[in-house]
């Protein structure tokens, strides 16, 4: 499961450069790069003068530009410094010029600089460095071709479900088939050409299927719009107005469930595929019945990890959620955002409840070893 949240978490992030790269072209006044902070010219604090108020802390500071058309160049930048916005000498940030009409420039060089965000990406590819190593040293070739997967299913959301999405195609359709196509191969690239990875591959397209069905009723009975989140207001904005958000919101709870779903087939599979090698003489029933049994083991804890991943993503929500007292409770209770989160949870957790019993039923039926092998406590005599 968790190389799948990555898998997301990655390809959302990929995904948000295009986003950006046309913001940036559509948006001309507005020019990014990199700045390293080369000294800190001052800091002071400002004392507000009401009871209820807080003090504000300032720093004026100069940087060098590293990146873009103005590299080399020096400039003096003023912020308030909060924790998130504090820097120090040698850090790398990035930051904002904001052009000004020729009639307002004076002594302003054309430009106001601002500090947009610090600057992030080195440590997030050390991460994923971390993650790969571990990746790679624990599961050898499999962890290498897993990766090779991670990456498929990148460039399927970034190349493929996000440009057609943009083009103003049906959002749920393509992100469909944006899963069918990463399953497929990630799934043989991380488990290999194998009959039970065709069995679990089978399980995983079948399951999805009905939960895309389960998905579009669900949205549809509590009457969701995709307008739940703060990103669907920014989507409603200039040349993404057009979107269907209610499509992007099923399109994004069937690519969340894929990740679960292609955890418990493909180990479904493999539970059914070695009982049965363990004791070849089991009946069809009996190795449904065994798998079953580890299959509920699954459910149980896996539907319990899937509620804490989308609690620990939504926790600032359920803050805001504890502290607001202005509404009654059945109120905040009916919000969207709300709706929205709890219905990503129960699509997910039934997704997983129906891939136990459909890949279980499969792998029995396909993957049963000869029933007139002898069973295995038969050759007990022999040791004596």
């Amino acid at each position: 499961m968790f190389s799948r949240v990555v898998s997301l978490f990655v390809g959302c992030f990929l995904l948000l450069v295009p986003l950006f790269s046309c913001a940036q072209s559509a948006e001309p006044e507005e020019m990014y790069s990199r700045a390293k902070v080369i000294s800190i010219d001052r800091e002071w604090t400002w004392e507000s003068d009401t009871p209820e108020g807080t003090d504000q802390n300032f720093q004026l500071y100069t940087v060098e530009i590293t990146s873009g058309d103005e590299t080399g160049k020096k400039v003096q930048i003023q912020n308030g410094a909060r924790d998130d916005q504090r820097v120090t000498v040698g850090e790398t940030i990035v930051i904002t010029k904001t052009v000004v009409p020729p009639q307002f420039r004076d002594d302003m060089l054309g430009g106001v600089y601002h500090m947009s965000d610090k600057y992030r990406l080195p440590s997030v590819y050390g991460m994923f460095a971390v993650f790969f190593f571990l990746t790679i040293l624990f599961a050898r070739l499999r962890g290498f071709t897993s990766i090779l997967g991670l990456l498929f299913s990148i460039l399927i959301l970034s190349l493929f479900v996000v440009p057609h999405i943009l083009r103003g195609e049906n959002p749920l359709a393509i992100s469909v088939i944006g899963a069918l196509l990463i399953s497929i191969v990630s799934m043989y690239l991380a488990h290999g050409f194998r009959k039970r990875t065709t069995i679990a591959l089978i399980s995983t397209l079948i399951t999805i299927a009905i939960s895309a069905f389960i998905a579009i009723v669900f949205v549809h009975w509590a009457q969701l719009f995709g307008l739940g989140t703060e990103e669907a207001f920014y989507l409603q904005i200039g040349v993404l107005s057009t979107l269907n958000l209610r499509g992007l919101l099923l399109g994004g709870i069937i690519i969340g469930a894929l990740g679960v779903l292609d955890d418990i087939t493909t180990a479904q599979t493999a539970a059914v595929d070695e009982i049965s090698k363990a004791n070849p003489s089991l009946r069809f029933e009996e190795l449904v019945k065994r798998g079953h049994s580890i299959g509920r083991e699954h459910i149980t804890s896996l539907v319990n990890t899937l509620a804490l991943a989308y609690v620990g993503a939504s926790l600032p929500l359920l803050l805001i959620f504890s502290a607001a007292h202005s509404e009654p409770l059945w109120v905040l209770l009916n919000r969207e955002y709300i709706i929205e989160e709890l219905v990503r949870t129960l699509i997910g957790s039934i997704t997983l409840i129906l891939g136990v019993p459909i890949s279980t039923l499969l792998a029995a039926l396909f993957l049963r070893a000869d029933p007139h092998a002898q069973p295995v406590h038969s050759h007990e005599g022999h040791h004596h």
